[in-house]
C-alpha cells in the first residue's frame, strides 16, 4: 500500500473515531515469500462489515473481516496468523507464503455525558475531565452549559435535550449522568435516552424521587424493560453529602462497571 493511501485510511480512522463508530485497523505486519499484499498495507473493518482498502482479497481477507468483528465485539487486539500454501489443509490461498495480520480494535473515546449542569453536574463534569474522560455537558438553563461554569467540558450543548440529542452522538462508550433538578426534567427526558446505545444512565435522586419518577414514566409509556436501562439512585452508597463528593460515588460506580469491579473494599484479613 502506498503511503497516500495509508495516510487515507489514518484519516478516515480519525473521522470515524469523531463520528462515534467503531471500526478496526487491520495491517499486515509479516510477509514471507510469495504474497498478495506485503508488510505495512492496511485496511478498516466497520461493525456492520463495510470494509475500506484491502490486505490481498479472498479467502484470507474474509477471515481478517471475520477476526476484525471478533475483536470489535471483545476489544481486544490480535495478530493472526496465515499460510498460503495448502487450501485443502485449510489455508486461505495458494500464493505460497506466509502473512501475519495485527487487528487493532478502536472505540468511540470513552464519554460523560453530563445532563443538568448545577452543582452536582459541574463537579461531575470536572472528576470526569480529571480522569480523563470526554466531556459533554448539556443543560436547558444555557447559561449553565458553558465553559464559565464548567470550565473543562470538551463539548457544550445549551438548550433542550431534543438539541443536544440531534447535535452528540451517544455511543456505546458514552455513559449517561442525568442530574437535573427535579423529576418534571426527568420525565421529560427520560424517554428520549432509552433507545440509546449507551451502557449506563445514572438519574440522580433518592429513593422515594426514584419510585415517584418511574410511576410517572410507566404512566407515559415506558415498560419495565425501558426502566431498567436506569440506575437509580445511581452511584455508590458512600453516604457523600457535598458535590464534590456525589461526584465520586458516580465517578466510582462507573468507573466499576466499565472494569468489571465488585465495588468491595480492598482489606487483606490478618
Amino acid at each position: 500500500m502506498s503511503s497516500d493511501n495509508s495516510h487515507k485510511l489514518l484519516q478516515e480512522l480519525l473521522t470515524s473515531q469523531a463520528a462515534g463508530e467503531l471500526v478496526a485497523l487491520a495491517t499486515i505486519v509479516q510477509a514471507r515469500g510469495s504474497v498478495p499484499r506485503h508488510t505495512g498495507t492496511k485496511m478498516l473493518i466497520y461493525a456492520n462489515g463495510r470494509s475500506s482498502g484491502t490486505i490481498g482479497g479472498g479467502e484470507m481477507e474474509s477471515r481478517v473481516i471475520a477476526e476484525a468483528k471478533a475483536a470489535l465485539g471483545d476489544g481486544q487486539p490480535r495478530i493472526v496468523p496465515y499460510k498460503l500454501v495448502e487450501p485443502g489443509r485449510g489455508d486461505p490461498g495458494v500464493c505460497g507464503g506466509e502473512v501475519e495480520v495485527y487487528i487493532e480494535p478502536y472505540a468511540p473515546p470513552a464519554t460523560i455525558f453530563v445532563i443538568g449542569c448545577g452543582h452536582v453536574g459541574q463537579a461531575v463534569a470536572d472528576l470526569a475531565h480529571w480522569l480523563g474522560f470526554r466531556v459533554v455537558v448539556t443543560d436547558d438553563r444555557t447559561e449553565l452549559a458553558s465553559a464559565d461554569f464548567i470550565p473543562h467540558a470538551d463539548v457544550y450543548l445549551p438548550g433542550s435535550i431534543d438539541d443536544a440529542l440531534a447535535n452528540f452522538r451517544v455511543t456505546s462508550n458514552t455513559a449517561i449522568v442525568a442530574v437535573t433538578r427535579n423529576v418534571a426534567v426527568d420525565r421529560q427526558i427520560l424517554p428520549k435516552l432509552v433507545a440509546t446505545p449507551a451502557p449506563y444512565i445514572g438519574i440522580m435522586g433518592s429513593k422515594r424521587r426514584w419510585t415517584h419518577t418511574r410511576r410517572l414514566l410507566l404512566e407515559d409509556g415506558l415498560s419495565e424493560a425501558d426502566l431498567a436501562r436506569f440506575h437509580s439512585p445511581l452511584g455508590l452508597e458512600l453516604n457523600a453529602e457535598s458535590p464534590k463528593e456525589i461526584a465520586v460515588s458516580i465517578l466510582a460506580e462507573i468507573i466499576m462497571l466499565r472494569r468489571g469491579g465488585d465495588g468491595q473494599r480492598m482489606k487483606v484479613d490478618g
